[in-house]
């Protein structure tokens, strides 16, 4: 069953001096509920303005995106705003956490948002979601106290304590070292497959983007499937130069 589905889409911004700057084109995406999609690019690629459209941040200049088979062109900016609280969850490589807020305080933000028991029930649910991720004995500890791992962990729990159905994580491990950050998408891959929800990640490092089951490379703004073996083979080759350095 298909969850998010991008036809022909296309972003260009008109710049000071009238010219067209084209940063997508033409892109094809189909990712089903419980997927799991990785898509790599330089800076540069068009990797963010891709994650806005994806995250029902902006919308396309030509081209279809469709969310449970509903074209968005066609939700109203409540919809829009709702399918983003309580469809996706973000996760980024900065953690973006509330300074001076505990890792409880942080989790239980985006249910503010939210109605019925699932408000009432916040603090419970927020609790909850840091037990899952391991930080159960750090409820009350501010991100200042927590290491890159810890922060990184609450910034998953945030994301993922409303039950998002499409995970969008834009280089989830770009703040951290190499261990922690294998140890953090190991996280949010088990989270992501026992919750059934589909997640995306956008990065530049292909040992992250190896761990999902389709790959695909954003060059240019063209997006192109890559086959898995490719990018086995160049996560390995990347890994035996670090260990030779």
């Amino acid at each position: 069953m298909s969850l998010l589905r991008l036809e022909a889409v296309t972003r260009s911004v008109e710049l000071p001096d009238e010219e067209v700057l084209e940063i997508l084109k033409g892109v094809d995406l189909d990712v089903a509920v419980g997927d799991h999609v990785s898509i790599v690019g330089r800076s540069g690629s068009g990797k963010s303005t891709l994650l806005n459209l994806l995250g029902l941040l902006d919308k396309p200049t030509s081209g279809s995106i469709y969310f449970d088979d509903r074209l968005t062109s066609d939700f109203s900016a409540n919809e829009r705003d709702r399918a983003r609280g309580a469809e996706i969850g973000f996760i980024f490589q900065q953690f973006n956490l509330l300074s001076g807020r505990t890792a409880l305080e942080n989790v239980m933000t985006p249910m503010l948002y939210a109605t019925g028991r699932a408000f009432w029930n916040r603090k419970r649910l927020a609790a909850e979601m840091l037990e899952r991720v391991g930080l159960g004995r750090r409820l009350d500890s501010i991100p200042e106290k927590l290491s890159g791992g810890e922060q990184q962990r609450v910034a998953i729990a945030r994301a993922l304590v409303r039950g998002p159905r499409l995970i969008l994580a834009d280089e989830p491990t770009g703040a951290l070292d190499i261990e922690t950050g294998a140890s953090v998408m190991e996280l949010l891959d088990d989270v992501a497959e026992s919750s059934g929800a589909a997640l995306i990640t956008i990065t530049h490092d292909v040992n992250v983007a190896a761990r999902a089951r389709r790959h695909y490379r954003l060059d240019r703004g063209v997006l192109s499937s890559v086959e898995a073996q490719r990018v086995l083979e160049f996560a390995e080759r990347q890994s035996a130069s670090r260990a030779a350095a």
